[in-house]
């Protein structure tokens, strides 16, 4: 448990019991993790569709993150005065229109702006999906449903993600959206049958909201996710060309490895999820140092086919704790801005990902190979510890004082 006192959350109880929310509110963190991550493996496809170049096409993928960034807070802010169900529910409808869009649209352009649209609700739905989660069951088990919540976009990684990009030799990539407008139907149906009707705090509004920004310790977890989850999106965007260059595997063990990849976050976040209830501020801590052990194992080991393995494996169950972990924390945190804050959390692991890709590249780009990925990783991993340890401590400050 977090050594910072939190804003109690009113317990509410669902009309079908606990397990069919969460697993509503599941279903639609792997649908928009699908939608994120799915693009990525079709691009090729999509990129011959329209007849561009694969890096014309990525700025869909750029598209969305910056919608993702944007959409978080004003979406936070928006629905601060609704109940969340309903909150909910109007974020899986402009999902779902901005998928319509996308698959209606036929210029770049257009569909950049839609991608943009589809991105707006991503943060604020992680974010609002794992509070109304956390209200459902008692503080002892938190940190397990947030991470049972947050699940969806892991379990994305292994079969959604894996899924477009097969599935794409046999469709258009427009039907791949298409399907996963009708997840997103389907997730609306989910939440309105099985998540419960609640009630807005009074108090709550969008100016109680804005004080978020005025918490040091609000933005500081949000600059621990910042900069610590970096290093995981850097190797994970030169992890298809270091498998095949450096480790000389074939197509199809790529794919095996990235699987395994996708099971060691799905793997790590249930971990990080159970321990955080035990002590989120250790698990933290030791999350990130495994990270960053890790990272240097990837460096070192990436032309050893099986040791690399493991490290496909362990490399993203160590970082990936720091997303529950996190989004635990600003719950504890936030005071009055929880919905905010939480939506926040992953405006924040956006950014983290704009960072690592960008140092990966750079270091790429100065012929320092591809396993250098893996100490650049670990230094932001440091970085996110020293920043959480900076965190922790004017906590300690502050209530001792």
């Amino acid at each position: 448990m977090s050594q910072t006192e939190t804003a109690s959350v009113k317990l509410i109880r669902p009309p079908h019991g606990v397990y069919p929310a969460i697993i509503a509110l599941m279903l639609g963190t792997f649908t928009i993790g699908t939608g994120e991550f799915g693009m990525m493996g079709i691009l090729p496809a999509f990129a011959h569709a329209l007849n561009i170049s694969l890096g014309q096409a990525s700025e869909v993928i750029s598209a969305y993150a910056l919608g993702v960034v944007v959409g978080a807070p004003i979406m936070a802010i928006a629905g601060a005065h609704l109940p969340r169900r309903t909150v909910l529910l109007l974020l899986l409808l402009l999902f779902c229109i901005g998928n319509i869009g996308t698959i209606t649209c036929s210029s770049l352009i257009s569909i950049e702006v839609m991608r943009f649209i589809t991105g707006l609700p991503h943060g604020a739905y992680f974010g609002i999906a794992a509070l109304t989660g956390a209200s459902m069951v008692e503080r002892a088990r938190r940190g397990r449903t947030v991470g049972m919540v947050l699940s969806g976009i892991m379990i994305s990684t292994v079969i959604g993600s894996p899924l477009s990009t097969f599935m794409v030799q046999y469709v258009s990539w427009e039907v791949i959206y298409g399907a996963l407008t009708v997840l997103g139907l389907l997730c609306i149906l989910g939440v309105a049958l099985f998540i419960p009707a609640d009630r807005p705090e009074k108090h709550v509004n969008a100016l109680s909201e804005l004080t978020a920004f005025k918490n040091p310790q609000v933005l500081l977890t949000l600059f621990t996710g910042a900069i610590g989850f970096g290093g995981l999106f850097g190797v994970y965007t030169f992890l298809t060309s270091g498998l095949s260059e450096v480790t000389h595997l074939s197509a199809w063990m790529v794919t095996l490895y990235q699987i395994v990849w996708g099971c060691g976050m799905v793997a790590g976040n249930a971990f990080g999820g159970a321990m955080i209830d035990r002590n989120l501020d250790r698990t933290t801590i030791l999350g990130l140092i495994a990270s960053c052990i890790f990272m240097l194992a990837f460096w070192l080991l990436l032309p050893f086919k099986e040791a690399i393995l493991l490290v496909c494996f362990l490399l993203p169950a160590a970082t990936i704790i720091l997303s529950p972990a996190m989004q635990t924390r600003l719950m504890d945190v936030a005071g009055d801005a929880q919905t905010l804050a939480a939506s926040l959390n992953h405006s924040a692991f956006n950014i983290a990902n704009a960072l690592g890709a960008w140092f990966a590249a750079l270091l790429v780009d100065h012929n320092l190979g591809l396993h250098a990925v893996g100490w650049g990783g670990a230094l932001l991993s440091a970085g996110g510890l020293v920043i959480y340890l900076i965190t922790i401590g004017l906590a300690r400050l502050h209530k001792a004082a």
